[in-house]
């Protein structure tokens, strides 16, 4: 039954392509699709899954009867049905349950509290009172309308995730995650610290497909992990280093993760201007990671790989026309084209692809097997989003969002930089127990209106947001990326948290940056753009020596002060201002003295 519904979900998903649907059609029944499998997949009572299962289909029908109804009734005017009070219930309750079995607890106890609220909004004390909604005003908000559950987040699953989905489990199928494994091995393998340079460069690769950190963990770590451990690397070291390699795969063209979809359509903005906006925060991410651990492994002495260790499974060079699907997509991203016309493509090249060599050539029990898989994948996320709609519509409703913006405006008034610690807080708690695109829609409507008042930019402030909630990814108690790789090393839970937190900390400026310097964000001239980005490279650069304390040997905490500080100053002062150039100067400085001029003096 299951894969009945998996390729009825993928015939729909391709069919609304060619012959578009309102709204009303297409999101719920892309959504009925979600629970369905969701029910049929997931661990339960035997009996109750398929009467869930059952309950979700009914009200696709409901959907499907009433659609012109629902699309043309006026909020608030229009009578509300005994059915519709009905399904809109069984619709809420059924995401509630979905949420428990594919997220757990802490999202499932926000959306509570939240529907809580919804009711007792009269009992809040101070600004968060308002007059409350009754039963039938919340079903109208909630499952009537394109404002609620069946709103902006569950058209980015509709519109977006869904197909990137598919390319990147084709793309995965026909052979692409191991070409990307193999290439960090050629080309960091045998350095100091290969084994994890190699995680991090093969990390990055893949995440340019798949934009989950948590899949980005199985499908890599479970080759990079044992190649750490052989290296030197402790359990707790060799899962924090793939944990975090593997979150920046949200923040990685050309398919990011499904906060990036969200964002294309909070700005109302193509996906493929948010995607290139995008490249310069990813490659400082992974080359702020890749210093990290560089000076790491120079600093212990560990990490080298022996060269039968470091060689690809396979010749690279003849399996480079696996590169063709990624490379279109990218090229048709960047001339403008739809991101759905453009991923879309990027799978019928990956169809193609797959039979240009007799090594790739998949079978239709294969292609069977993606289906599945991205039914699979796609229910885990669109569900959790959808609910997350919930969330959204009580804060907007009640006024909640404007009045917290409205506090945050008068907290940072004093500085916009405490407006923006404010915000980091604020993205890093709710990201410890929520997944990254729950925390990062709360955190837009929260925190993003009062930072543009204070002066960001809209896409400067969207993407400073969406860079904290991605990295609470990787930060106790609920860091699903750092659970994930701690069960493939066989590390403590808590231990590989912790461990990725702390090298995470070489990677918390980036996001200062482009908040004040949107040339960071590929928005201006494009020579001002590249002197930005080296300009970047250099500040984390020099903040990734001060917190390791090695550059070419042991540094004094004096020497850190000053790594830092240049550090700090080369990011906070805008570009190729006096301030900015005096920083880099003086981290060049700071560069010169311990690669040259100190070795020279200790001899």
């Amino acid at each position: 039954m299951a894969l009945i519904l998996s390729i009825a979900w993928c015939v729909f998903q391709f069919a609304i392509i060619v012959w578009p649907q309102q709204p009303m059609v297409s999101r719920p029944v892309h959504l009925v699709f979600a629970l369905s499998l969701l029910f049929l997949t997931t661990t339960g009572p035997a009996w109750l899954n398929p009467v869930l299962a059952a309950l979700s289909c009914a009200l696709g029908g409901y959907f499907l009867v009433h659609a012109d109804r629902l699309a043309g009734r006026v909020e608030a005017v229009d009578p509300i049905l005994a059915v519709d009070l009905l399904a809109g219930a069984v619709l809420l309750l059924l995401l509630l349950e979905g949420v428990r079995r594919c997220v757990g607890w802490p999202l499932l106890g926000l959306l509570l509290f939240t529907l809580f609220y919804n009711f007792a909004g009269p009992w809040f004390p101070g600004w968060a009172r308002f007059s409350g909604f009754g039963f039938e005003d919340t079903i109208e908000i909630m499952t009537m309308t394109t404002n609620g559950v069946l709103g902006v987040t569950t058209e980015t699953s509709v519109q977006f995730v869904f197909y990137f989905l598919v390319f990147g489990s084709a793309y995965a199928a026909i052979g692409g995650g191991r070409l990307f494994i193999d290439v960090g091995l050629k080309t960091a393998g045998r350095q100091q610290g290969g084994a994890a340079k190699a995680a991090v460069v093969s990390s990055s690769l893949m995440g340019t497909i798949s934009g989950s950190a948590v899949a980005n963990v199985v499908s890599v770590g479970v080759f990079t992990i044992p190649l750490m451990r052989r290296a030197g690397y402790s359990a707790v070291q060799a899962a924090a280093i793939e944990a975090l390699a593997s979150t920046g795969g949200q923040l990685m063209p050309p398919v990011m993760g499904v906060a990036a979809f969200v964002m294309a359509e909070m700005l109302q903005m193509d996906y493929g201007r948010i995607a290139m906006a995008a490249v310069i925060p990813a490659v400082a991410f992974y080359f702020a990671l890749f210093v990290i651990v560089d000076l790491g492994a120079r600093k212990s002495g560990i990490g080298t790989l022996d060269p039968s260790q470091a060689a690809p499974e396979r010749p690279i060079l003849p399996r480079l026309y696996l590169l063709l699907p990624p490379v279109l997509l990218v090229a048709m991203l960047a001339t403008g084209r739809s991101a759905t016309v453009s991923v879309v493509a990027a799978i019928l090249a990956c169809v193609a692809t797959a039979y240009l060599k007799r090594e790739s050539w998949l079978g239709w029990r294969d292609w069977l097997g993606v289906v599945e898989e991205v039914a699979r994948q796609a229910a885990q996320v669109a569900v959790p989003i959808a609910a997350i709609g919930i969330i959204v519509a009580v804060a907007v409703q009640s006024n909640l969002a404007l009045r917290f913006s409205s506090r945050l405006i008068e907290g940072g008034a004093a500085s916009v930089h405490a407006a923006l610690l404010l915000t980091i807080l604020g993205c890093i708690v709710m990201g410890m127990g929520l997944p990254t695109v729950a925390a990062y829609i709360i955190g837009a409507i929260l925190f993003v209106p009062p930072l543009i008042k204070l002066g960001l930019t809209p896409l400067c402030a969207h993407f400073f947001v969406m860079y904290y909630c991605v990295l609470s990814m990787i930060t106790p108690p609920v860091a699903l990326a750092s659970f994930a790789a701690a069960g493939l090393a066989k590390a403590g839970v808590m231990e590989t948290g912790w461990h990725a937190f702390r090298l995470s900390l070489v990677l918390f400026l980036v996001a200062f940056a482009f908040a004040f310097d949107p040339l960071l964000l590929g928005q201006g001239p494009l020579p001002s753009v590249l002197a930005a980005f080296v300009g970047l490279l250099v500040g984390t650069g020099a903040w990734a020596v001060s917190l390791t304390g090695y550059m070419n040997g042991g540094l004094t905490w004096i020497e850190r002060g000053l790594y830092g500080a240049a550090a700090v100053a080369s990011i906070v002062w805008p570009t190729l201002t006096p301030g900015w150039m005096a920083a880099l100067a003086a981290a060049a400085a700071l560069c010169a003295w311990n690669a040259v001029v100190k070795p020279r003096l200790s001899r």
